[in-house]
């Protein structure tokens, strides 16, 4: 099977591969540049970060891959959303990518500096919407993706109605872990595909080693659902504070520094994904995606590149 050409804006990547933007600094420069030089897209995760710590990532991995397309994914949720956007812009990144909520305004930002704009939507409402409103392409985001969910539908029900209802390009996303299952989205219509939790177990992914550890031991059952702050369901592996999390017995926010436009306090969701990317794994949250227990090894993105496209080839 070939790959289709995907061109957001003005950028069109050698591979229709997007590397998933995950919050709270476990997609960096390391990472979105390292996927930039093989020839996807890298994905900085924004949320989390303050401004100048963003426009050092951007700056860094520029440097990694002067070449190479980069972007930033960034949620509406964010209490900092038109900074970080102002600042991602100001940096000339190539591609935002937004979810979690729906900004309006940020398509007349991107108009004004020409810089595409990607809503993550679950549902051919909100991509009809999108597109009106400027979208470059939508990324068609399934209920087996980590981190915060927008539906309870599988990735194989939403895409065909999306990819129906708009015009511009669709980007799938949720469970995709190998090339067989970039090509089923492929024949499902998408022009592209989004890929997390694979990207995760990468040498260049700047998580802990027991993070990456946790993903490595996990099985299907491990994979669970907990109602995050932010007001929307979050995929995560077990542990002690999810376990917590269920019980009603999370421990209470300590030192709230209001990141959130919107918060039910029922935990510091910030301090949990970064407990668990520095390796505090039990007091941590572990996002991933539905499939992680299929994905057995580290390595170094070049050669998951490689072998995605040897596997689509051969599907």
């Amino acid at each position: 099977m070939n790959f289709p050409t995907l061109k957001i804006g003005r950028f069109i990547p050698k591979y229709p591969i997007i590397q998933g933007g995950m919050a709270v600094r476990v997609s960096t420069a390391p990472l979105a540049g390292a996927v930039g030089n093989a020839g996807g897209i890298g994905v900085i995760g924004a949320t989390g970060m303050e401004p100048e710590e963003l426009r050092d990532e951007i700056r860094q991995a520029r440097a990694i891959s002067p070449n190479g397309i980069i972007g930033i994914n960034i949620m509406y949720a964010a209490r900092e959303f038109a900074k970080i956007v102002r600042t991602a812009i100001e940096e000339k990144i190539d591609i935002i990518f937004t979810g979690a909520g729906f900004s309006r305004d940020i398509f007349s930002w991107g108009k004004e500096s020409d810089t595409p704009i990607v809503s993550i939507v679950s549902s051919a409402k909100v991509a009809k919407m999108a597109e009106k409103l400027g979208a470059s392409a939508v990324v068609a985001e399934g209920t087996e993706a980590g981190g915060h969910l927008g539906t309870d539908l599988s990735i194989k029900d939403i895409l065909p109605e999306i990819r129906k209802a708009v015009k511009i390009p669709v980007i799938a996303a949720g469970g995709i872990t190998d090339g067989k299952g970039i090509a089923e989205m492929l024949r499902l219509g998408a022009d592209g595909v989004q890929l997390a939790t694979r990207f995760v177990m990468s040498v260049e992914c700047t998580v802990s080693d027991a993070f990456k550890k946790h993903y490595m031991n996990a099985t299907a059952d491990d994979v669970v659902t907990i109602l995050s702050p932010v007001g929307l369901p979050g995929r995560a592996l077990k542990n002690s504070l999810v376990s917590r999390i269920h019980s009603g017995n999370a421990p209470e926010p300590e030192n709230c520094q209001v990141c959130l436009k919107h918060c039910s306090q029922s935990f510091c969701i910030m301090d949990a994904l970064m407990n668990s990317r520095d390796g505090n794994i039990e007091d941590g949250l572990v996002f991933c995606g539905q499939n992680v227990h299929r994905i057995k090894d580290i390595l170094p993105v070049s050669t998951i590149f490689d072998r995605l496209i040897t596997e689509v080839a051969e599907a």
